[in-house]
């Protein structure tokens, strides 16, 4: 059917009350044919709006008791209690209990990593990277801390390939001049102990040319220095 044809036939449909009459009747017959298709659709997307706003209202409520007992345990945290942070004291909730009764809050986000801090501080390495795998944030530097500590625990746990992934995530997210030295040199630290001299030297060449003045660049040029001496560059 040609365009005019087609334009034609949507005119002739507004213009004739017999065109009009005939196109009603045949959207009456698919509703009879369809009915409880088209209510049972109707009700499931009723129910999801009401599904997600009572979700949205739990959350906010669980959201404000979550920061009450978030802001105790930090508070142990701090005065380095590691166990009372970490298993809670006196009524009061600790870490791992809030990173798991209060799951989809942000203190519940951020209990999992005080709490993955308080078990590599314990050398409890294995749970403390369950706990920070299971942070996220969009934050400028806490991504970047997390992934960095993750990096830590795998090197304590003598796993230098896997704490070079994690290492590299954290020197690449949102770039800065105040941690990316530091994650750059435990990455070229983790690459020559997971035997990838090259990219290693790759690691401590980027702190000397894209930081020079970090802190990081002395140590920087140190070991790149010696690296270079052992692989013959």
């Amino acid at each position: 059917m040609s365009k005019k044809n087609t334009a034609n036939s949507g005119l002739e449909i507004i213009e004739s009350p017999e065109a009009l009459a005939g196109q009603i009747n045949k959207a009456e017959t698919f509703f009879r044919r369809n009915q409880k298709i088209i209510i049972g659709v109707g009700v499931a997307i009723v129910v999801a709006v009401a599904a997600f706003a009572g979700y949205r209202l739990y959350i906010d409520s669980q959201e404000s008791s979550a920061q009450v007992a978030l802001s105790n345990a930090v508070y142990d945290f701090e005065a380095d209690s590691l166990r009372r942070a970490l298993n809670g004291s006196g009524g009061n909730e600790g870490l791992l209990a809030i990173a798991d009764g209060y799951t989809g809050t942000d203190a519940a986000n951020l209990a999992d990593l005080y709490a993955g801090i308080a078990l590599m501080k314990q050398g409890q390495f294995d749970q403390a990277i369950e706990r920070l795998k299971a942070f996220s944030s969009s934050d400028l530097l806490m991504q970047g801390r997390a992934d960095a500590l993750l990096g830590d625990a795998y090197m304590e746990k003598n796993q230098p390939a896997e704490a070079v992934s994690y290492y590299k995530k954290a020197a690449d997210y949102k770039s800065n001049e105040f941690f990316t030295p530091i994650y750059l040199m435990k990455l070229g630290i983790a690459q020559e102990k997971a035997n990838q001299p090259k990219d290693a030297l790759a690691s401590y060449n980027k702190i000397i040319e894209e930081y020079p003045l970090s802190a990081e660049v002395t140590n920087a040029k140190k070991y790149k220095g010696l690296l270079e001496g052992q692989v013959g560059e």
